[in-house]
């Protein structure tokens, strides 16, 4: 079942998706404001930043989106790409998805597109290194910028996924979702109420 994942209301319903879920990817300011913005119900989506490591330490959020924004230069020996293996460790401790976004592609153009693409390719060798759950999704701001799921699987295989973790990447957010649903019985590791 592949979902996509947008940013605006209306959007086409014809792409090869069986649903779409429409999100709004908080921005991080500092703890103390995130953890405020976090308790609107749905699925909780912060976009990367300079400090993904305050953002992973919050076990409140679902997914990581774009964690290659707000990186500055990367260095001689090694691309800076927002992620290292501190911050993998604590988002598969947290059960934090890594989201990876075809508009951030999308609108980029020249070096930028490629600066941007390499990171993510950077990003996605260490996920599937500490087995961190990817996200792929459109993340479209109008319905122009929605793709196909086949595009996205695609899209996800040019920076570097296998085409079965591709696809799995459009099942995530049913799974996250089923979880996060699942979690609100839990009152403490290993207790849970039945009904």
């Amino acid at each position: 079942m592949f979902t996509d994942l947008v940013l605006c209301n209306d959007y086409f319903s014809d792409l090869g998706f069986d649903s779409v879920v429409n999100v709004n990817p908080v921005e991080f300011v500092n703890k103390h404001e995130l953890k405020k913005r976090l308790f609107s119900p749905g699925l909780k989506v912060v976009l990367g930043c300079k400090d993904n490591r305050a953002i992973v330490e919050m076990k409140q959020i679902d997914v990581l989106l774009s964690p290659e924004k707000g990186v500055r230069r990367d260095s001689l020996h090694h691309r800076n790409s927002g992620l290292n293996h501190v911050i993998c460790k604590l988002a598969r401790k947290n059960g934090i998805a890594m989201g990876f976004s075809f508009n951030e592609v999308l609108m980029n153009r020249g070096l930028k597109r490629a600066v941007t693409l390499g990171r993510m390719m950077q990003n996605v060798r260490l996920c599937r290194k500490y087995k961190l759950r990817m996200v792929l999704g459109s993340f479209a701001r109008t319905k122009w910028g929605m793709r196909a799921a086949d595009d996205l699987i695609s899209f996800g295989i040019v920076i570097g996924m296998h085409p079965a973790e591709a696809k799995r990447s459009l099942e995530v957010v049913d799974v996250v979702l089923k979880e996060k649903k699942d979690r609100k019985y839990v009152l403490a590791e290993g207790v849970k109420i039945l009904k």
